[in-house]
């Protein structure tokens, strides 16, 4: 049976991870191993980097919603238990989005929050 060489496969691989190197700093794009370990840590940094920014996009909803409850002269939690408890379920995105476009309908909501505590 003939021997099987690998050059090919190799060669195709190398150019993968060079082709994921392209634009990096200096040997990082044209060494392949360098090009490997820094393409190894990216793809590290950009899998956590995805989680991270669900987290942080939801930390910048809180801070707004928060901003804008203390105009109403409440504060966050009051104000999320308060909508909880008069039925209304939206989400924190949607409530930044109002609070941010629509302060007159942000203010409603803070009204309803109220009534529904007392």
């Amino acid at each position: 049976m003939a021997r099987v060489k690998g050059a090919m496969m190799t060669r195709k691989r190398r150019n993968k991870t060079l082709k994921l190197a392209k634009g990096y700093y200096g040997s990082k794009s044209r060494l392949f191993k360098t090009a490997k370990q820094a393409v190894m840590k990216s793809g590290n940094y950009a899998y956590i980097g995805r989680k991270q920014k669900k987290r942080d996009f939801r930390k910048l909803w809180i801070t707004r919603i928060s901003a804008a409850c203390k105009i109403n002269g409440m504060n966050y939690s009051t104000f999320i238990n308060g909508l909880k408890k008069a039925g209304i379920d939206l989400n924190r995105k949607m409530l930044s989005e109002i609070a941010i476009s629509d302060p007159e309908g942000f203010t409603a909501l803070t009204e309803q929050a109220k009534a529904a505590l007392k």
